[in-house]
């Protein structure tokens, strides 16, 4: 390719690539999507580094394993001195423009761009700081089962919000763009926070589904002597044992996750469309991709944060004009290739990096000329859980680590739904052993637990004494701060903020 290409980047916030209909869900009602997949490059196993915002966020923007660069949570502070994939395109020339969502946490709310043009929704300070001596009960977010007693439908939410001012901002930014940035390409990052839950949507949107055809989970609610030790420590951060959740609720729940869904590919559609307004569709590649998934009632878990398909298994969608792009891509792929393909795309060299890429460029599986190693990482040292898991898939199978706990193996060939777990059979002996060794690589648990722990012992000292000031987080208006969530939980301002106001379900013995 010789025209320097602009590059328009639409993230999502927790959507799961098995919700969608490009990814074979026969339900899910998004245009926008499956014509941008149409046009583009489907990959069918695509996964996030980390099932959650911040570290997956990090990883993503730095091609690099979220450990390797200490972001253990969601209120852990990547380094200014870490160079992200807007940093790289800088150096190649690019102008940097990020709208939306992307959870900083520290006094660097850049990390590299150029422009930042909205606030964020989340904090930027170490409030939301685990504490794994206190257990998995410590819930620093407030997340809890409340967000799926409690939903259904709405005329307003924090989340709307914050959608419509990222919508309005984008496109308005795609428009100054095309007028005065015409002396070098650019870099655009759109991240919704839709369809993160809660989930509550508005009547136009949850009158584009019928009730009775909302389909249930496709896996039961385990019980909790069938669970494994890490989803067991999940059903307790969530609260899962104080709330009451019936067929009702997770019915509801769903059918607003597809509203949510919907309502974001309108918004989608809009960016696509001002593309072709501007005639920028024509040298602008559009990627989508989700920071990690939902496990929207699987196996009873709701969320992410787990290692299962739901929760860890993302879209990416990549369309590159002016070359013919393969149309579905099978190879095993993850958030950490983002960066050396962009970097790629930008007319750079992957491989002139500053320090070592855990990810690689997809631009040879984007022509279909590419012998590839189909193995992906994903790891988890956040809230709710008590020490460091890791999870490896390799081809079909996939191996899930919680360090000093019972291993799981599944065979996701012949049984998708990771129902049937092999780590006790013998003749899966030599693959058990080489998928550890491969996870274990660079990968030291015991030494990560501790530094884990020293972390938040630090930032919980620093966040008590001083009451989470500075809020650090990157402003746009003067009432920011008081728009959107900072010192306090998640679930409790987005309960306040919700119109008309639902109150919320009490918790059992309350």
């Amino acid at each position: 390719m010789t025209e320097r290409l602009n590059v328009l980047v639409i993230q999502t916030d927790q959507m799961s690539a098995k919700a969608l209909a490009a990814y074979g869900h026969g339900l899910t009602r998004t245009p926008h999507i499956d014509r941008l997949a149409e046009s583009g490059t489907v990959f069918e196993n695509a996964y996030c580094n980390f099932p959650l915002c911040v570290p997956s966020r990090a990883s993503m923007l730095t091609g690099r394993y979220a450990n390797s660069i200490g972001v253990w949570d969601n209120a852990s502070e990547l380094p200014a001195s870490v160079p992200t994939l807007a940093h790289y395109l800088r150096r190649e020339g690019y102008h940097t423009v990020l709208s939306g969502k992307m959870h900083f946490i520290g006094p660097d709310q850049l990390h590299g761009f150029n422009e930042r043009i909205t606030t964020d929704i989340y904090p930027s300070n170490f409030a939301w700081t685990p504490d794994w001596i206190a257990g998995e009960r410590y819930r620093p977010t407030g997340i809890n089962m409340r967000a799926v007693v409690d939903s259904g439908v709405c005329t307003r939410s924090l989340q709307i919000d914050y959608d419509e001012e990222v919508e309005y901002a984008s496109t308005q930014k795609l428009h100054d763009l095309a007028r005065y940035n015409t002396d070098s390409p650019f870099l655009l990052w759109v991240s919704f926070t839709h369809p993160h839950s809660p989930y509550v949507t508005t009547p136009e949107y949850w009158d584009r589904y019928q009730h009775d055809q909302i389909d249930m989970p496709t896996v039961r609610e385990l019980d909790l002597d069938e669970m494994d030790v890490m989803s067991r420590w999940l059903h307790y951060a969530h609260a899962g044992d104080m709330h009451e959740v019936t067929e009702d609720h997770v019915l509801n729940a769903r059918h607003a996750y597809f509203g949510m869904c919907s309502y974001l590919d309108d918004k989608i559609g809009r960016l696509l469309d001002t593309l072709e307004l501007l005639n920028l569709d024509s040298n602008t590649v559009v990627i989508l991709t989700s920071d990690h998934g939902e496990m929207l009632g699987e196996r009873g878990m709701w969320f992410k944060q787990a290692f299962f398909e739901w929760s860890t298994a993302v879209p990416l969608l990549i369309r590159i004009p002016g070359m013919k792009n393969v149309s579905r891509v099978k190879e095993l792929v993850s958030l950490v290739d983002l960066l050396p393909t962009l970097i790629d795309v930008a007319g750079g060299n992957p491989e002139d990096t500053v320090s070592p890429l855990d990810g690689h460029s997809l631009m040879p599986l984007l022509s279909g000329s590419a012998e590839w190693n189909s193995l992906v990482i994903s790891e988890y040292t956040g809230e709710g859980v008590n020490a460091p898991c890791r999870m490896i898939r390799s081809h079909q199978h996939k191996l899930i680590y919680t360090h000093e706990h019972p291993s799981l193996l599944y065979n996701l060939s012949s049984d998708p739904n990771e129902l049937t777990n092999l780590i006790d059979q013998p003749e899966q002996e030599l693959l058990q052993q080489s998928l550890l060794k491969m996870l274990l690589k660079d990968w030291d648990p015991c030494s990560i637990h501790e530094s884990c722990l020293q972390s938040q012992r630090e930032r919980k000292l620093i966040h008590e004494s001083t009451g989470g000031d500075p809020e650090w987080v990157h402003s746009v208006r003067n009432d920011d701060d008081k728009r959107y969530v900072r010192n306090s939980s998640a679930i409790e301002t987005k309960a306040k903020a919700r119109y008309p106001y639902v109150k919320p379900t009490p918790f059992l013995g309350e």
